[in-house]
């Protein structure tokens, strides 16, 4: 018996920024590939990766035999849905209109209901 959606639908929790260059590098070449093999993609971006959210900030981040940023972040947003934290835009001071334009702000409890659903596979970064 075949799945409507064979491939499914990912959600990738990102926490890591220029902090841990490798584990954010990491999860945002897993959310593209992921799109790129049909999947359905949802990435957000909590704790440091939050910063990645405002213009600029995805180009200034640097990682030798790495994909860049922003083309992984633009990828992802043609084809699939980024969300910034609430509570981690607060704490960085990063207002609603301060972030990229299809980025949307929301909290845990959209965070919940979209990893809850039938067929959603979530990771953690």
């Amino acid at each position: 018996m075949k799945s409507a959606n064979p491939v499914g639908k990912l959600v990738v929790k990102v926490m890591a920024g220029a902090n841990d260059p490798e584990r954010c590098a990491q999860a945002f070449t897993v959310a593209s590939t992921a799109l790129a093999s049909g999947a359905e993609v949802s990435l957000w971006l909590t704790g440091e990766a939050a910063w990645f959210a405002v213009p600029g900030k995805c180009e200034e981040f640097e990682l030798p035999h790495s994909a860049k940023l922003a083309d992984l972040r633009d990828a992802i947003l043609a084809a699939g849905k980024i969300t910034l934290c609430t509570q981690c835009a607060v704490r960085r001071g990063i207002n609603e209109g301060d972030q990229i334009p299809g980025i949307v702000i929301a909290g845990a409890a959209s965070f919940i209901e979209e990893i809850m659903q039938p067929g959603v596979q979530a990771l953690v970064y």
